[in-house]
């Protein structure tokens, strides 16, 4: 498993965002404006996954 530092970025007043890099998002055929869905695991884990796959 390979680890990745990244800064997280904000977007207007109530988002924010952080960038993914390439390679993880190549390896789970994910593209652009795919919809995602995000948990939160609690102690600073949180999973990724297809928005379908749910």
């Amino acid at each position: 498993m390979a680890n990745y530092t990244r800064k997280l970025g904000r977007t207007g007043g109530y988002s924010y965002f952080i960038n993914l890099p390439k390679k993880i998002v190549q390896k789970y055929g994910w593209r652009e404006k795919q919809k995602l869905s995000v948990t939160d695991k609690g102690r600073g884990l949180i999973e990724l996954r297809d928005w379908k796959r749910r």
